[in-house]
C-alpha cells in the first residue's frame, strides 16, 4: 500500500491518510470542502461546496497518479437530502460526460459541521 498526501487537498484531520493507493485503485478519504491554501471551511451555496469538496478529492486523486475520469465509485454524504437536486447539478458539472457509479445519503452530521463530505475510489 502507498500512503498518499498532497498540499493539493486539505491536511488530514485526524489518525488518517488522504488516500491510499493499492491493488491498482485509489481510495481517497472523505472530503469536505476544506480550502486546502487556508485550512478553512469554504462558504457559499451547495454547488460551491460540491465543487471544493470534488476538487479536494481531484488532487488526491492526480497526486496517486489518477484522475477524476478514471473513478469508478463515489459516495456523496449530505447533512440535508434537501441539497440533493443542486449538489448533483454540481455533480455533473465537474464530471461531465463520466458517469461513476454513486451512493448519496443524509447523515446527521459531518465533521466540521460541513454541509458535504465526498469520497471516491479510482483506477490507479
Amino acid at each position: 500500500m502507498e500512503r498518499i498526501e498532497t498540499k493539493g487537498a486539505p491536511a488530514a484531520i485526524g489518525p488518517y491518510s488522504q488516500g491510499i493507493k493499492t491493488g491498482g485503485y485509489v481510495y481517497t478519504s472523505g472530503q469536505v470542502p476544506l480550502d486546502p491554501a487556508t485550512g478553512q471551511m469554504a462558504v457559499g451555496t451547495i454547488e460551491e461546496l460540491t465543487l471544493r469538496a470534488l476538487e479536494n478529492v481531484s488532487a488526491i486523486l492526480v497526486a496517486a497518479g489518477s484522475s477524476k475520469d478514471q473513478v469508478v465509485k463515489v459516495t456523496v454524504f449530505l447533512a440535508d437530502m434537501a441539497d440533493f437536486a443542486a449538489m448533483n447539478a454540481a455533480y455533473e458539472k465537474f464530471f461531465g460526460a463520466h458517469r461513476p457509479a454513486r451512493s448519496a445519503v443524509q447523515v446527521a452530521r459531518l465533521p466540521k459541521d460541513a454541509r458535504i463530505e465526498i469520497e471516491a475510489v479510482a483506477e490507479a
